[in-house]
């Protein structure tokens, strides 16, 4: 069967006739299930190291500074994360020379932080191929993705959402070409078999533990598709023995197949062209995990190939793949979390992936686990289940544009907090860094009536004392609320407001309860803010902000001290104090809507981002928090 895109013809153990010129990129399987491409210079360097020792392994971070902390085995075709342990499957394919790798073409799209991504290597080759024949646009729903590439305006248009997003086309390192055989140890996994097994103690251990996985595969996989291998011609289902544990070779082209004619499967009603499909958990990724089975029928009409090395990566044929996956792991086999972030585990992460890839070596059965994930939110809630919180007037607030600006003279604003003394101290102004027996480093840059460089004043609560021209000079850099803010000890003076955007904050009391707090239920705040235009208060006046991850939830106890909490979360969000217009600092993304350093927890049912519970801390943290933003506890009224 030929990859997509690729026009290589392919023999039984996923490679291409040997007398064919091809070249190779190395893939890596994402989290999505999508076959990520190395870039050009990274498979140059996985094939030097190959030709050297195909059991050995390879250091992505010597030929790219990004890639320091991965190592790959090529023993068992993993990519492994040193500093987390994450483990991931990795591939290696071939095109045609003539193929856009082939001669160093990159097609990209710009992604939301401005940045450049790289497609799919099959999706580049057949938008190159697109490209060299001059066609107007290229429909990508035969490959499972519902986006329209125009190469007239070189943009990339979704379908469903009309969300265009730029494409561009350049030239870089060709991929690595290779022609002739294929040495014999290059036959991927290593590690399998042939002839009489050694009689040592640790060959007789490791065998008998193979026999006994066979025979509780076997059994699984009886009761699986309810039939068994000695009645496999009459169900229709043919049962094989795991190839690594009997210790022959994984690439024996065993698996039946069936002729092309009416190759359909039907999955949940529905039919789908049949295709071989290689799950993430499959043999040729995880190599001593069980060998998928391969379903055939009888008269060739369905057939769904497992075991194969030509994967698609599209989510009908991932979830058929995965859940097969999962049926064929047999009970006994140790498991080992590969990655545990939270270092809850009884095995570091690190050590728990490289002793993966030992294991795997020594044909040694190894069940890869999964990384546990965040639980965000609670179980579904009616809405007749949502309370108001107690003390609290209303489930609902609203900041509206005409509520966005309070403009105060500039002058009035400092007069009102600074005193202005007649004995100045011979020491600095912490804002132009001139002494205060001088002129304020403003002078000739901000002129204002009334307020004379030479002039200092005291501010009334800390007793700091600076320039009043270098006062107004920091006012007007300011949000010009109408308050001011001691550049030494942070005081501040009058309210204190931020430039958030409009949108609504909800908050209600729902029936579940947060780890460490079983005693009591739980508030649920809602915050959303759309998409705009940002003002002149914000970075880049009349320019569109974005805003990510809308609505978005967080949880407080409902007890006293976090009914505290909310009440003055409802104030600080009043003041347009919760969010900003800045630069993310977790996706880089600019001119988006972010957290103002007022922390939320967004974990409902976990701690593992560090934004849940239990955190015996927290409430006391975030009251500090919005102190500091000038919502103290003095603010609340009795």
């Amino acid at each position: 069967m030929a990859r997509p895109g690729s026009g290589l013809p392919m023999n039984g153990v996923g490679y291409p006739p040997q007398s064919v010129a091809r070249v190779v990129v190395w893939e890596w399987l994402n989290e999505h299930g999508r076959w990520r491409p190395y870039s050009a210079a990274v498979c140059h360097h996985i094939e030097n190291v190959l030709k050297g020792d195909a059991r050995g392994s390879v250091v992505l971070g010597q030929v790219d500074a990004q890639l320091s902390p991965y190592i790959i085995d090529l023993q068992s075709m993993h990519q492994f994360r040193q500093d987390t342990g994450t483990m991931r499957p990795v591939q290696r394919n071939f095109y045609e020379p003539s193929s856009a790798p082939g001669k160093g073409v990159v097609w990209e799209w710009e992604n939301d932080n401005g940045s450049w991504t790289l497609y799919d290597m099959e999706i580049c080759v057949t938008i190159q191929n697109a490209y060299e024949k001059q066609h107007p646009w290229l429909d990508l729903t035969s490959l499972g993705f519902c986006y329209l590439i125009d190469f007239n305006s070189m943009c990339q248009t979704n379908r469903q959402s009309q969300r265009k997003r730029r494409l561009r086309r350049r030239m870089d390192l060709a991929y690595p070409l290779i022609m002739g055989s294929i040495p014999k140890s290059q036959s991927w996994p290593v590690g399998a078999s042939s002839g009489q097994p050694c009689s040592c103690q640790q060959c007789i251990l490791v065998n008998s533990t193979r026999a006994a996985s066979n025979a509780i595969l076997a059994s699984q996989r009886r009761k699986l598709y309810g039939g068994s291998a000695g009645n496999a011609g009459a169900t229709g289902t043919v049962v094989r023995q795991s190839n690594t544990f009997a210790g022959t070779s994984l690439w024996s082209p065993t698996s039946t197949s069936s002729t092309t004619k009416n190759n359909n499967i039907s999955v949940g009603g529905g039919q789908a062209k049949a295709e071989q499909v290689q799950s993430p958990l499959s043999p040729a990724n995880f190599p001593c995990s069980p060998v998928m089975p391969s379903l055939s029928s009888g008269h060739g009409h369905h057939a769904l190939t497992i075991n194969g090395q030509n994967n698609l990566n599209r989510p009908g044929t991932q979830r058929i793949s995965m859940g097969t996956a999962r049926g064929t792991i047999p009970a006994g086999v140790p498991a080992l979390p590969v990655k545990n972030l939270t270092g809850s585990g009884p095995v570091h992460p690190a050590l728990a992936g490289m002793t993966g890839i030992l294991m795997c070596a020594a044909g040694l059965p190894v069940c890869l686990t999964r990384a546990p994930k965040p639980i965000l939110h609670p179980p579904p809630i009616n809405k007749s289940d949502m309370k108001p919180v107690p003390g609290i007037n209303g489930m609902r607030r609203k900041t509206k544009k005409k509520h966005l600006k309070r403009g105060k003279n500039p002058e009035d604003v400092v007069r009102r907090y600074a005193e202005k003394i007649k004995v100045v101290p011979d020491e600095d102004c912490t804002i132009c860094m001139e002494r205060l027996v001088m002129s304020s480093g403003y002078e000739g840059v901000l002129q204002h009536k009334g307020i004379k460089p030479e002039l200092v004043g005291r501010l009334g609560k800390c007793g700091h004392m600076y320039h009043l021209l270098c006062l107004l000079a920091m006012y007007n850099n300011g949000n010009k609320d109408g308050s001011l803010q001691c550049p030494t000890c942070k005081t501040i003076y009058g309210e204190k407001t931020g430039t958030q955007p409009p949108g609504k904050m909800e908050y209600h009391v729902i029936p579940h309860s947060l780890p460490g707090h079983s005693d009591c239920k739980t508030i649920r705040i809602v915050y959303d803010i759309p998409a705009g235009i940002q003002t002149n208060e914000h970075p880049n006046a009349g320019k569109k902000f974005s805003a990510r991850g809308f609505p978005r939830h967080c949880y407080l106890p409902d007890n006293e001290k976090g009914r505290k909490v909310l009440k003055l979360l409802i104030m600080a969000w009043d003041r347009r104090l919760i969010f900003t217009i800045g630069t993310s600092s977790t996706t880089g993304e600019s001119d988006t809507v972010v957290w103002n350093e007022i922390h939320h927890k967004t974990e409902f049912g976990s701690n593992l981002t560090g934004h849940g519970y239990p955190d015996p801390n927290y409430l006391d943290n975030v009251l500090a928090e919005l102190s500091a933003q000038g919502v103290g506890e003095d603010n609340l009224k009795d």
